[in-house]
């Protein structure tokens, strides 16, 4: 069996400012119809105040570092005629979703009619990454074995530790705000690929869904390109941290491939084991702890991750060139995720506008 070609392309999600008010403003309307700049990679979203750019298919980490960098700077240029800044983060820490206006395109029309108050309250951003993986049946071998991962992925990307002007005590509100939707979470295992398109047949055929693009796993088999998309992460606010999660899920990805390949696997969990250590990595993030459902204990968050940087992916970095951009999370065990810093922010400033110029200043670091 020929191995996957493991190209990335990450997509994120940016929250449209005004730097006076540091509220959100509606504004990717105008954004879209007045500049061709980049167009070809930035999309709109369910509200006017949300911007997503997608990277190009890349071969290597280092490649999507240069193409998210390009995109960033490209956004902040064109919100920036207009006095306008961008935010990654998971959640705004005060705007109101009541207060936003939905983009008038007909699929987000479309998708307030069919879901009602949850598309209005779904003013959250994120991550996606997609790995390129050919083969249909070692991607859902892939997919199977990854969701163990998911939690771990989590804790390092949380970025929405707030809500309507509240310390949620949650470090990935965002995650709660999304589980709202049906056909999301932790998919179960899945017996190949056969079975997952029986699925989403069975789910069109009874005009449930238009196709499989509306089933919203945490990790999915995307329906359009020949890629496994995990859409579990909070949007990353340094750009650092988003190629640092995509390198650490192409490792994955080829680890996985290589036990394949040598005839070995990696134990697959049920799906409700995976949403408990999901659970605690939304609420404590790295303060917490996840169980080790292998040995059947708890241990720190942080013990976990670092266990699946070293013991499980650290043999196939070298292959993958990736060891520099995999080990930024070296950095992140170190001084927390976005919602840690956005939490300190607020504790040593007890002002929400303080933590929107943090974040405005970090999704700018090192463009």
């Amino acid at each position: 069996m020929k191995p996957p070609s493991l190209t990335l392309g990450i997509e994120e999600e940016y929250q449209i400012i005004d730097p006076k008010t540091r509220e959100l403003k509606s504004y990717i309307t105008e954004l879209l119809s007045g500049d061709h700049l980049v167009l070809t990679q930035v999309k709109p979203e369910l509200h006017q105040s949300i911007v997503e750019v997608g990277t190009k298919v890349c071969k290597t980490p280092a490649e999507a570092r240069a193409e998210l960098v390009r995109l960033r700077r490209d956004i902040l240029e064109l919100v920036g005629r207009n006095g306008l800044r961008i935010a990654a983060a998971g959640t705004h820490p005060f705007s109101s979703w009541i207060d936003q206006q939905i983009t008038p395109l007909e699929r987000y029309l479309g998708v307030r009619e069919d879901m009602g108050e949850l598309a209005q309250r779904l003013l959250i951003f994120g991550t996606h990454v997609h790995v390129g993986i050919e083969d249909r049946e070692f991607l859902i071998d892939a997919l199977n074995v990854s969701r163990y991962f998911l939690p771990h992925l989590m804790c390092l990307s949380t970025s929405s530790p707030f809500w309507l002007g509240r310390k949620t005590g949650l470090k990935s509100y965002r995650s709660i705000v999304w589980r709202g939707f049906p056909r999301t979470g932790v998919p179960r295992p899945l017996r190949g690929w056969s079975e997952y398109t029986e699925l989403v047949d069975v789910l069109t055929t009874t005009g449930c869904i238009p196709n499989g693009s509306k089933i919203w796993w945490d990790v999915r088999p995307n329906w359009n390109y020949p890629t496994l998309e995990f859409r579990v992460c909070d949007v990353c606010t340094r750009v650092d941290e988003a190629v640092c999660i995509a390198a650490i899920i192409q490792a994955i990805v080829a680890k996985i491939w290589r036990l394949r390949r040598d005839n070995m696997t990696f134990r697959v969990y049920p799906s409700d084991l995976i949403e408990e250590n999901k659970w605690r990595a939304v609420r404590y993030g790295f303060d917490g702890r996840l169980v080790d459902f292998g040995k059947g204990v708890e241990l720190p968050a942080r013990e976990l991750v670092r266990e699946l940087l070293v013991w499980f992916i650290d043999d196939v970095l070298d292959e993958l060139g990736s060891r520099k951009e995999v080990e930024y999370a070296f950095r992140i065990l170190d001084e927390g995720s976005s919602a840690d810093r956005q939490l300190a922010t607020f504790s040593r400033t007890n002002d929400f506008k303080a933590v929107v110029d943090h974040v405005i200043a970090e999704t700018a670091e090192g463009l």
